[in-house]
């Protein structure tokens, strides 16, 4: 199992030394999302001072651009990184793809697996020969003059993870994706239920393996009160969101979710953690003293996750705080 590490890049001079501590602690892969600021840029500065650790996004979603837009910054990101860049892609959720976005929000989990096919199309037209001829259902490729072409890299072998809740999502990174990621709000009996089953439903449909596709996670731990507080907070939040029942029901937990939903509708965010039970939380959260972490993870997860983050963003000054949680979690 492999340990990695969430970064919020707030200003893109600050990547530099974030990446090298990062690498420096021991974390295996550094994950950027796309939340308040673009996920891609920090990485071109992350490649350029690391040598090591993998770099990803977690996630950039996937429909405000094209698939040729996303397959050249890919592209040029393995090129940087010498291969350690893994190109991690979201649908997002239809009011923010249409309202946030300003896009067209259709079929997400059929659209995405062709804009995969598609982006991979191109990374083959531009190691290969040159051409290009992509029909699908959304997207139509077929036009790479060598004006445009950025010709063949070392590394064109870019892994592609995506991020889902639902069946649908799961069973196409079984089918094209060298990994998934797991909503950060997630029990080990949805994955092993829901997630789990589905990848390999859809593995089995290409002649692939369980094993082809890397499961990653971030996940919450909380080793005092005033984190099992905030913890319990980000669970009732992202538990209020439709999208993310699927969670609840696994355990019968659905009206507590209708009720969340009720809740937020009207802005009542302050009542919303009193929902989440102890229960909950333990089940969703690692609650334990800091010591205990890294075994207690390891309890929950073997054989359910192949990398996990820390939900809590890594910054410099904290360096030293994740150097021996790091090092106990590899022994």
């Amino acid at each position: 199992m492999k340990l990695d590490v969430g970064v919020l890049v707030p200003n893109l001079l600050d990547m530099p030394a974030l990446a090298r501590a990062a690498e420096a602690t021991g974390f295996d892969a550094l994950w950027t999302s796309e939340t308040q600021h673009e996920p891609f840029l920090p990485l071109a500065l992350a490649a350029e001072h690391t040598t090591r650790i993998e770099l990803g996004t977690s996630i950039a979603v996937a429909f405000p651009r094209s698939p040729t837009v996303l397959a050249h910054i890919a592209w040029d990101l393995a090129a940087a990184s010498q291969g350690r860049f893994i190109l991690g892609l979201g649908t997002q959720v239809k009011a923010h793809i249409e309202r946030r976005f300003g896009m067209t929000w259709e079929s997400p989990a059929k659209k995405l697996r062709e804009m995969i096919l598609a982006m991979r199309a191109l990374w083959d037209c531009w190691q290969g020969d040159g051409r290009i001829n992509f029909r699908g259902e959304f997207y139509k490729l077929t036009l790479m003059s060598p004006f445009f072409n950025p010709g063949p890299i070392d590394y064109p072998n870019i892994p592609v993870y995506i991020a889902g809740v639902n069946e649908h999502l799961c069973r196409v990174a079984g089918e094209v994706c060298q990994g998934f990621h797991v909503h950060p709000f997630h029990t080990a009996r949805y994955l092993r239920e829901i997630v789990v089953p589905n990848v390999e439903q859809g593995a089995r449909v290409a002649n692939r393996a369980r094993a082809d596709v890397q499961l990653s996670s971030a996940i919450f731990i909380a080793s005092d009160e005033t984190e099992r507080e905030a913890v319990r907070a980000q669970i009732s939040f992202y538990a209020s969101t439709p999208t993310y029942r699927t969670v609840l029901d696994v355990h019968g937990w659905g009206a507590v979710g209708e009720q969340l939903s009720a809740l937020a509708a009207r802005g009542k965010w302050d009542d919303m953690p009193t929902l989440i039970t102890d229960e909950i939380l333990n089940e969703v959260a690692i609650v334990a003293p800091l010591a205990e972490i890294p075994a207690r993870v390891k309890s929950r997860y073997t054989g359910l996750l192949d990398r996990i983050t820390f939900y809590a963003p890594f910054a410099v000054d904290e360096a030293d705080k994740w150097k021996p949680l790091v090092k106990a979690f590899k022994n």
